[in-house]
């Protein structure tokens, strides 16, 4: 028998956990089966899943949830999945959501990563959102980061054909690193022109802690990209 140790599976997200607020538990608990996806190893079908054959849009770390739930609420026609291993962000969104009476925003509780490769099937997402992710400051952690080449080629799988990728980081060194490995992927074109950041498109709202951030000085990139299939 080896005595050897598989290696662990580098992780993007710390999961956290805390005691949850009333309203996060019942948006968790009892709102679940309205807004919350239980994957069972299968191949999403979003026209079943939303009743209608409108756009998906994918946002990968919600967080909080107010960022989505704003976007879905003043873009109805938009089919919106957020992915979230917090889960207090978790049950607060579901909870909003289901105050504005949403139907078209579902949410999954699990690894972004695993459910790309498990469950989204290829060619089926129209936009891509991932918007202020874990920058994982020291350079001993920047393995950690999502974005990623690996990452990339299998997101350009999972996208339509000039889908869109949209992320938005308020560190630098990050906005860097994200620009060098998508422009160097040949299947993503930068919407803006070569290392060129992208104005914050309206449809992304500006967040408390963003407003905060822009008093103080602190900058914020958008970097937003078009997935071309042939390269």
């Amino acid at each position: 028998m080896s005595d050897v140790k598989p290696r662990r599976k580098i992780k993007s997200f710390v999961k956290r956990s805390g005691r949850l607020s009333k309203a996060q538990a019942i948006g968790l608990n009892e709102l679940w089966n309205d807004y919350g996806i239980n994957l069972n190893g299968k191949l999403l079908n979003f026209e079943e899943l939303f009743l209608n054959q409108n756009n998906v849009t994918l946002e990968v770390g919600f967080g909080n949830g107010d960022s989505l739930l704003e976007t879905a609420i003043h873009q109805p026609n938009q089919n919106f999945l957020g992915i979230e291993v917090y889960e207090a962000g978790v049950g607060r969104l579901i909870n909003e959501a289901n105050k504005n009476q949403l139907v078209n925003l579902k949410i999954i509780k699990d690894d972004a990563v695993e459910v790309l490769n498990n469950n989204i099937p290829d060619d089926s997402i129209s936009h891509f959102q991932l918007f202020f992710p874990d920058p994982w400051h020291k350079k001993r952690h920047h393995k950690r980061r999502i974005v990623q080449t690996s990452f990339l080629d299998l997101l350009s799988k999972k996208l339509k054909n000039n889908g869109i990728v949209h992320i938005a980081t308020d560190w630098e060194n990050y906005a860097e690193h994200i620009m060098e490995t998508l422009e160097s992927h040949s299947h993503f074109k930068n919407c803006a022109g070569d290392h060129i950041y992208s104005p914050r498109p309206e449809q992304r709202p500006l967040t408390k802690f963003e407003n905060r951030g822009q008093k103080l000085g602190h900058g914020v990139w958008d970097i937003i990209f078009t997935n071309l299939k042939g390269g």
